[in-house]
């Protein structure tokens, strides 16, 4: 279902998409629950609408959605709650955001993150990205590699 709705949403056809990604997201479909509130945000294929896009955001950030929980931490930055920036990032940088582990530079340099909490997320991403390592993975990258 969040394939189909991704293709209309490329297509340009957002109300299709917004179906599509609700079906999915009804599914527990994560990803598709992001999209929604991404859609919600930009008001695509639906009237514009924060609270809704906030809803689906902590929807899919608390179903573990690493860009979810990365954006819940740039909202909350941008409000000037850091200490809930901080700890959304440090929840993403876990599921391997590398997003994240920038902003938790940022703000380690600035002095709004502390050296443990650093460390701690670093070694979490660390994990996150050496979980999807694997020789099926590295032989499948040569034959077809990522670009």
């Amino acid at each position: 279902l969040r394939e189909e709705g991704r293709t209309n949403y490329e297509e340009g056809d957002y109300v299709r998409a917004f179906e599509y990604f609700t079906k999915a997201a009804d599914f527990g479909d994560v990803a598709a629950q992001f999209n929604l509130s991404v859609m919600y945000r930009k008001g695509q294929g639906v009237e514009k609408d924060l609270g809704k896009e906030a809803y689906h955001l902590e929807e899919a950030a608390i179903r573990g959605h690493p860009t979810a929980r990365h954006s819940l931490g740039c909202s909350d930055g941008g409000n000037g709650r850091f200490d809930r920036a901080v700890k959304h990032w440090i929840i993403a940088a876990k599921l391997g955001d590398d997003d994240s582990i920038e902003r938790l530079k940022d703000g380690f340099k600035f002095g709004y993150v502390r050296k443990e909490d650093f460390a701690t997320a670093l070694r979490g991403h660390k994990a996150a990205v050496d979980a999807t390592k694997s020789p099926q993975r590295e032989l499948a990258e040569k034959i077809v590699p990522i670009s």
